[in-house]
């Protein structure tokens, strides 16, 4: 059960601690902040509401423990995040259960995101022992006018703090998936969680103290983001900034200093299904796209564009499929679950109420029970719609009918979004020009948009974010290169 056993430190009262100096801490601002289940739509768990003088105590703590974690072994730094790994993955069941209560997580899917997180340290912690392990040697006569006189010596080297911001969605797998990069290239990781996922995030944390990680190398700090957001985000302790979320990303990239930014803001992902695609493989990856996890992942299926002569037949399929989703408690492992939050449930009922104004084919009829919407498919959607453009984060799929293939493209690429696309096709050929075309970080050939697996590259063009996560990546992105060059008085040859 979540804050108990091994957990139990976690907890005090009705109200978890936050973690700093390697020590479950209460916040001196004596306030807490509810976090509310989606389902009962009461509340779930209090989290500390901690002070801005906190957040000063735990950059400090980040910046002298880093610069003795920068000397530890990297066998090191690698045992100790497979220790975490195995930690985490055997207590997955009360972290799955916070998953379900926080965010309305189906279950089965709860679990899968722990089992996943576990691995990703894993992964993450060989892969960094290869990159790291490696430097590189350049001579200067390599380059026309230089004798061998010079031997140049290539090594990364840590950034310093890493301040790390997942999203309410994937608490703790995209939470390690910037920890671990950070803690295995030698930096030190503040780690500040969504409201909404917190206490996921804690227990998450909590495997990491039980790993035997040094005092004030990890820290995680919960509380308002109007109080504690942007002096995060502007603290001049802070060496890089890793963000997954939504329009907050666009704000701290103008406010943040000259620092490494990592970020993904989200997407509007399209789907393009040409004449000649298997109808039924589109289908089924349209209802894993577009209504797993109730919509809310930034790499769902957002707006389905299908060549008109075969729209009827792709829509009648598609609807089949939706009527057969199961409503109701992520406690039951239903499909569809409670959107995170009433904001959101009545910024969906928006984009609905809009396009049934301007003559959107309802698919289904509209129906909402607090923040449960009951998935939905919306034909003949048109560009003057806002649902056409705008991410729902929801159980609600457009379908826009196009007549030509540069017609689809044309539309994917006027968005502002360019996180992944997808296109369905039997033919290679079109396939890759359409890929070539799509000014999208990724494009999925014949199956849905998907973050993982997690060493895959993961990026983002236009307002979909800055830089490139996945293991290899996020590692690099979390180091500089340091270079040492040796001057020789005569010039060298080996074996001349």
């Amino acid at each position: 059960m979540a804050g108990t056993g091994v957990f139990a430190d976690v907890l005090e009262g009705d109200v978890y601690k936050y973690y700093a100096d390697g020590e479950w801490k209460k916040s001196s601002s004596g306030k807490s902040v509810a976090i509310i289940n989606p389902m009962t739509r009461k509340t779930q768990y209090k989290v500390q509401a901690c002070t801005q003088e906190e957040v000063n105590k735990v950059m400090e703590s980040a910046k002298t423990a880093q610069k003795s974690w920068a000397k530890t072994p990297l066998w090191k730094r690698a045992e100790l995040l497979h220790k975490a790994a195995a930690i985490l993955k055997e207590h997955k069941a009360p972290i799955a259960e916070c998953l379900v209560k926080e965010i309305a997580k189906p279950a089965k899917d709860a679990v899968t995101e722990v089992v996943r997180s576990g691995d990703l340290v894993s992964y993450t912690a060989e892969e960094g022992v290869r990159i790291l392990g490696e430097g590189k040697f350049l001579v200067s006569d390599s380059f026309p006018g230089n004798q061998r006189t010079k031997y140049c010596l290539t090594s990364k080297i840590p950034l310093g703090v890493i301040l790390a911001i997942p999203p309410f969605n994937y608490p703790v797998n995209l939470a390690v998936s910037k920890i671990a990069p950070a803690l295995i290239a030698g930096n030190s990781l503040v780690l500040k969680p969504p409201t909404q996922g917190a206490v996921s995030a804690l227990h998450m944390v909590h495997c990491f103290h039980l790993a035997g990680f040094p005092k004030g190398l990890i820290s995680c700090v919960t509380g308002k983001g109007s109080e504690i957001g942007d002096f995060l985000t502007m603290h001049p302790g802070v060496n890089c900034i890793s963000f997954t979320g939504g329009d907050t990303g666009i704000a701290i990239s103008k406010k943040a200093g000259m620092i490494p930014l990592q970020m993904e803001l989200g997407g509007k992902d399209a789907c393009i299904v040409l004449e000649d695609a298997d109808l039924d493989l589109v289908a089924a990856n349209i209802i894993k796209g577009g209504f797993s996890y109730s919509g809310q992942r930034c790499t769902a299926v957002k707006v389905v564009l299908v060549m008109e002569s075969v729209a009827d037949l792709l829509v009648e399929k598609v609807k089949a499929k939706v009527g057969k989703l199961t409503v109701g408690a992520p406690e039951d492992d239903c499909d569809i679950t409670p959107v995170v939050s009433e904001s959101s449930a009545n910024f969906i009922e928006g984009l609905v109420k809009d396009a049934k104004e301007k003559g959107a084919t309802f698919c289904q009829e509209y129906k909402r029970d607090g923040n449960l919407i009951w998935p939905l498919l919306l034909d003949n959607v048109r560009p003057d719609m806002r649902i056409a453009w705008e991410e729902p984060f929801g159980p609600v799929l457009p379908v826009i009918r196009i007549n030509s293939v540069e017609e689809g493209i044309h539309h994917c690429n006027a968005s502002n979004f360019g996180l992944q696309g997808c296109v369905f096709t039997k033919d290679v050929n079109k396939a890759i020009l359409i890929s070539d075309a799509m000014e999208t970080g990724t494009v999925q050939i014949n199956s849905a948009p998907a973050r993982g697996p997690d060493h895959f590259p993961f990026q983002g063009l236009k307002d979909s974010g800055i830089g490139s996560q996945g293991v290899t990546n996020s590692i690099n992105m979390m180091t500089k290169i340091k270079t040492t060059v040796i001057n020789l008085p005569t010039p060298s040859y080996t074996m001349g």
